[in-house]
């Protein structure tokens, strides 16, 4: 069978079509699996400029004063005077005197690192700020800075808006106390951060300068009641990592002696048969063996000596106790402190002769 003029011209018709029905097919298909990548794409800009436009309605004010002159020490009085409740400090986000975000710059193993980081040059830092202050919301917020360029790069960094006021440390400190500040910081190392102790301490577990009861409460000698420390004196005192003063360590067996010293004063313990001691990111971890006395409830008695170490080594060390684990490997009969005394003799029982 012959094929006709029109046959062959269908068949024509259909080569030519067709790369242009697959071009098309193609280019629908790609479209299609570049959809939900661009729509991700748009809305992740779309939420940057939201953030953008949230955090530049936010009321900046900035605080500033060399390095050692008593910034973080003033930081919470400076900031109620001008009624600001939020207030970022060494690459932290403190709220009432709580850490809302970050990581404190004192934390850095170097002077340099330190900078970075309380300048949140690092993107990861900054877009996590970032996300905190939106979260927050606050209606003002204040940064503490060494210098104008240094608040500058900060906001910038943060996408925060130029100060609108500028406050330094010479406007709220005489020179006697810029001085002393100057002078303690040069001496001895030490920092401030204007949060307190339970605060911070999983931060700076061994670097404390002051004990924690100090930092938490005082007792007026004269009437011998109790008081509250102030909020503007609510500070932590540390020595950073890259102090040259370096740190202080405790010892294992320094640590052992101190939990068997603390279980001497809980009731129904024997002794202390097996420790161990080990480090995480942010405390130390302990593990306790004791024996038991017979009669005592060992519920009761375990826990008593849990709650007792963590209270008594973080008082007296200012270490952050993680975990403590206490377990009873054995229970023993308590010594008699007297032997029995014999039984008086009476009317009735029989006399030493009769038996």
């Amino acid at each position: 069978m012959k094929e006709s003029g029109k046959d062959r011209e269908k068949d024509k018709e259909k080569d030519r079509r067709g790369p242009v029905i697959r071009g098309t097919i193609g280019r629908i298909a790609e479209a299609v699996s570049r959809t939900p990548a661009t729509r991700q794409a748009a809305e992740e800009d779309k939420a940057r400029e939201a953030m953008r436009e949230a955090l530049s309605t936010i009321h900046t004010v900035a605080f500033i004063g060399s390095s050692g002159t008593g910034k973080s020490t003033r930081a919470l009085k400076v900031a109620r005077t001008n009624g600001i409740t939020y207030i970022i400090d060494d690459g932290l986000l403190i709220h009432g005197g709580r850490i809302v975000a970050g990581l404190s710059a004192k934390r850095a193993n170097s002077r340099l690192e330190s900078v970075r980081q309380a300048l949140f040059v690092e993107e990861g830092r900054a877009s996590v700020m970032r996300r905190s202050i939106q979260e927050q919301a606050p209606d003002k917020l204040m940064l503490l800075g060494t210098s104008d360029a240094m608040i500058d790069r900060i906001c910038e960094n943060l996408w925060l808006p130029v100060p609108v006021e500028r406050i330094h440390i010479e406007d709220v400190s005489t020179e006697d106390e810029i001085r002393t500040a100057v002078s303690t910081r040069m001496r001895e190392g030490k920092h401030a951060i204007p949060v307190p102790s339970l605060e911070i301490k999983h931060e700076f577990s061994g670097y404390f300068s002051e004990p924690l009861t100090r930092l938490l409460r005082r007792r007026d000698r004269g009437t011998g009641t109790v008081s509250t420390v102030p909020a503007e004196s609510e500070r932590t005192v540390v020595r950073p990592t890259f102090s040259s003063l370096g740190q202080y360590t405790i010892s294992d067996e320094a640590l052992r002696s101190m939990t068997e010293l603390i279980l001497k004063r809980v009731r129904g313990v024997a002794g202390l048969i097996g420790f161990e001691a080990g480090n995480d990111a942010y405390g130390a971890e302990i593990k306790a063996e004791l024996a038991l006395y017979y009669g005592f409830n060992a519920q009761e008695v375990l826990r008593e000596s849990q709650n007792r170490i963590v209270r008594e080594i973080e008082k007296y060390t200012s270490i952050n106790v993680m975990t403590v684990d206490v377990r009873a490997r054995r229970v023993v009969h308590a010594p008699q402190a007297h032997p029995p005394a014999p039984p008086v003799p009476t009317a009735d029982s029989p006399s030493p002769d009769r038996a």
